[in-house]
């Protein structure tokens, strides 16, 4: 709408943005009205019109098979069109039209805003199934013609009331029409059978629906006065209430077609299955936090439990080896903290490779730093676990074995992604100043455990590829290649 707007028409932004408000309420218009809508906007010269949005009814059979929108139409051949725009009223004289072998009645609406008339809605009614109407379809005629009226009149929609339309509720799942002090005039059956769930045992016609929502709803004081005259239609409002067994979600629409308030419709639909799943969810997470929480919380205690232990063994590798696995721990033990503050089983990775680096760098037998370029990005638990402890074994190899005590040096870890959606590929480079590889050091065939930690890990959990190499000026270079790719 945007595009046809600007490339075909004169109209502000602010014309343009009343139109969306328009736009993200005329389903109402439409369901009631059991017909389609096609907004129609004079072009910039005034010579043609051109459709700009359509929507199709819910309630009744669609009166045009093709999409309208992009249509351009010279300005007289649809008179109802021209009298709407240029006398500024609704317009329904004529006989009904034949499209295709169905008859079809239009009539046309003035878009008003501030006194101009911006367009034209055209509606378009299927005849081909008319019968006698019940109450409830007189009830939608009825309340779809006070909408008209206030959309001509410029009083709808209501300004700063932008609508979701896939949240709100419809037509279809409840309507209450009220008079103008609040007492029910007609009830369809899903809005009665929402009532009832509540905890309603009579009727609503004749009732004061604020007053009788408040009884249904738990006490809350002073605020049952504010939910009575909300649910009584007197302001453009959403709300929920919860009541006996269930939970309703509530719009009010106050109607106004000649000025004063004449009433109000309420649409309404029952949630208690959705707010209830959706409280299974937050149970849900905050489950998998705490367990998160708490695997954490014992990788520190077997830390500590190992830490512990080396401090008693007087063998130095032995010592050195419980060290290491302590930092192997520690790795896993950040994913875990992180996937604790998480809704889902997604993690930013950077973070822990930060952490990772200021983990290692603690071991740094001489004066080392350790930096990040680029970005890991967020990635899946399934990849972050074994990637930290890949990280951390190729960090630990580098500091170790690279440097001597005393030495100066500098640790970079790299980190590109690339690819599409589909195939995304991660790629890291850790690099470092230090002696270098020995000669004919061969990493895939090395005994070293923690290499042989990183080769598991790489090639067989993640699916990637492990090289390590002389680094073109001095020192090594270790060159990871891992998809992560959301079927990964």
């Amino acid at each position: 709408m945007n595009d046809l707007v600007r490339q075909h028409t004169a109209l502000g932004d602010s014309d343009l943005e009343w139109l969306h408000l328009l736009v993200s309420e005329w389903q109402l218009l439409s369901d009631l009205s059991f017909a389609d809508l096609v907004l129609w906007v004079p072009t910039r010269d005034g010579t043609r019109y051109v459709s700009v949005a359509q929507m199709r009814p819910n309630t009744g059979p669609t009166s045009y098979q093709d999409d309208m929108v992009g249509h351009l139409v010279p300005r007289g051949r649809r008179p109802l069109l021209d009298a709407a725009l240029d006398e500024g009223r609704i317009v329904r004289e004529g006989d009904p039209e034949w499209r295709e072998e169905v008859p079809v009645r239009v009539e046309s609406i003035p878009v008003r805003r501030e006194g101009r008339v911006l367009g034209v809605i055209a509606r378009n009614t299927n005849l081909l199934t008319v019968r006698t109407p019940s109450r409830l379809e007189l009830t939608y005629l009825q309340s779809a013609s006070d909408l008209a009226q206030m959309i001509a009149a410029g009083s709808f929609p209501f300004p700063g009331q932008q609508v979701d339309m896939d949240a709100s509720p419809r037509v279809g799942d409840g309507l209450l029409r009220l008079d103008a002090d609040g007492i029910v005039q007609y009830a369809s059956p899903n809005a009665l059978s929402a009532y009832h769930r509540l905890g309603l045992a009579s009727d609503l016609v004749g009732h004061h629906l604020g007053r009788a929502t408040a009884e249904l709803a738990p006490s809350r004081g002073p605020v049952d006065e504010a939910l009575a005259k909300v649910a009584s239609g007197w302001a453009p409002r959403e709300f929920e209430i919860e009541g006996g067994d269930g939970v309703i979600q509530l719009r009010a629409i106050p109607l106004k077609p000649k000025g004063p308030r004449i009433g109000s419709l309420v649409l309404l639909r029952d949630v208690t299955e959705l707010r209830r799943r959706e409280r299974e969810l937050i149970t849900k997470d905050a489950t998998i936090r705490e367990i998160h929480h708490r695997v954490k919380n014992n990788l520190q205690t077997v830390a500590a439990l190992l830490r512990l232990q080396a401090r008693r063994i007087d063998s130095t590798k032995g010592r050195e080896a419980l060290e290491e696995a302590v930092r192997r721990v520690g790795s896993i033990a950040i994913v875990h903290e992180t996937l604790s503050q998480n809704l889902d089983e997604r993690v930013e990775f950077d973070e822990i490779a930060d952490r990772v680096l200021a983990m290692v760098a603690e071991i740094s037998p001489g004066k080392v730093t350790g930096r990040r370029t680029g970005r890991f990005g967020i990635l899946d638990a399934e990849v972050a676990t074994p990637l930290s402890m890949v990280l951390t074994e190729i960090l630990q190899n580098a500091l170790e074995h690279g440097f001597r005590d005393g030495d100066t040096g500098t640790v970079e870890v790299s980190a590109v992604r690339g690819g599409t959606s589909k195939d995304a590929r991660l790629l890291i480079t850790v690099q470092d100043d230090g002696v270098g590889l020995p000669e004919g050091f061969d990493p895939h065939r090395s005994g070293n455990l923690g290499l042989q930690i990183v080769r598991t890990l790489v090639e067989g959990e993640l699916g990637g590829t492990f090289d390590m190499v002389r680094a073109p000026e001095r020192g090594t270079q270790v060159i990871l290649d891992v998809p992560v790719s959301a079927d990964k």
